[in-house]
């Protein structure tokens, strides 16, 4: 039975989607590593999130080959190198988010395929990944962005915790479907919850839009504090009929963020506004399917002048959920997963 393709009337058609998928498939090395862009290093995180929009596009095999990249690049410790260009570790630091996010894209490739093999045999490198990342969580809740040459970075990042928190989530499901109980991970996620929610003094504020939606992302608010989290600061960040900034102030607006936010109104019920910006984004799309990362509006100008994978695939991911497509349509809605808001903190809060 062919795959059902996303799309969303109006905005992008089931032959685009497929167009772009053929963009990320296109760019993917032998070893199934997704680099940024053809000739470009690959980084763990954004190579998942490429996979995800391989899978959500029905390109099964590639998102397969992908995660097989994923399971053989592993470290002993769990992690992976923060930088690959090629098959070559050209910074071997350790981001948390990075070693995490594994858990988000297995969860995501199970929901679309139901593939129980994939799952466990995926569930070893899951386990590994996101324990360490909880090496670098501290007693406070919140877990720094990074160890470098075996030390941890002190400095706690909002997208990069949201981010954890969400795959966290994806985790814990995992391990009900493989029958290996972690409520370790059920109690430094609900750790990671209260420090995102009650103590934002403990992260490094950024003017990034990413610290703006992410907290939505990541599952680690409630309805109406999401909503109301998204309108404060809306007239900051998004830029009518253009998408949505990167940074303040800068008048430059990238696609990623645009489809991430896209994919957090969708988190919220805004479907109008949804649909609205990802239409809004699509003048950053190539005639050959992908996507340019950005455009400096006022002057015109695409920059970086790179097309990347990770933008081509949340745009897939965004039109998925909107759609409602795939069974993995719902992962940022919180299908399948746990209500955290229902776990408990059972030791003394540090904070």
């Amino acid at each position: 039975m062919p795959h059902p393709l996303p799309h969303v009337a109006g905005v992008l058609t089931t032959a685009q989607v497929a167009q772009t998928a053929d963009a990320i498939a296109r760019t993917q090395l032998a070893s199934g590593a997704i680099p940024w862009f053809e000739g470009g290093h690959t980084d763990p995180w954004d190579h998942v999130q490429a996979a995800m929009g391989l899978s959500a596009a029905g390109r099964l095999d590639e998102a397969a080959r992908a995660y097989e990249w994923s399971r053989s690049a592993q470290r002993d410790d769990g992690s992976w190198a923060i930088r690959y260009d090629g098959e070559v570790v050209t910074d071997a630091h350790v981001d948390s988010n990075f070693c995490a996010y594994v858990a988000t894209g297995v969860w995501h490739h199970w929901l679309v395929t139901g593939d129980r093999t994939f799952a466990e045999t995926m569930w070893p490198v899951v386990e590994r990944g996101l324990d360490a990342a909880l090496t670098m969580q501290r007693d406070d809740g919140a877990v720094v962005w990074a160890s470098a040459d075996g030390r941890l970075v002190s400095e706690a990042l909002v997208t990069g915790n949201a981010s954890i928190h969400l795959s966290l989530r994806c985790g814990v499901a995992l391990a009900e479907l493989v029958g290996a109980g972690r409520p370790d991970w059920e109690l430094a996620a609900a750790r990671l919850r209260h420090a995102l929610d009650e103590h934002p003094g403990l992260f490094v504020g950024k003017p990034h839009s990413m610290d703006w939606y992410y907290p939505v992302l990541g599952g680690a608010m409630s309805a109406d504090a999401a909503g109301a989290r998204l309108d404060e600061r809306w007239d900051d960040y998004v830029v009518p009929g253009r998408g949505v900034r990167c940074v303040t102030p800068n008048n430059w607006v990238t696609g990623a963020e645009t489809c991430e936010l896209v994919l957090a109104l969708d988190v919220v019920g805004r479907a109008d506004d949804a649909v609205a910006l990802l239409s809004d984004m699509q003048h950053l799309r190539d005639p050959d399917g992908s996507y340019w990362t950005g455009l400096v509006y006022e002057d015109d100008v695409r920059w970086p002048v790179e097309r990347t994978t990770w933008t081509a695939a949340t745009v897939v991911l965004a039109a998925d959920a909107l759609s409602r497509t795939t069974p993995g349509s719902g992962l940022f809605r919180g299908t399948g997963l746990p209500l955290l808001r229902d776990w408990k903190v059972e030791t003394p809060c540090p904070l």
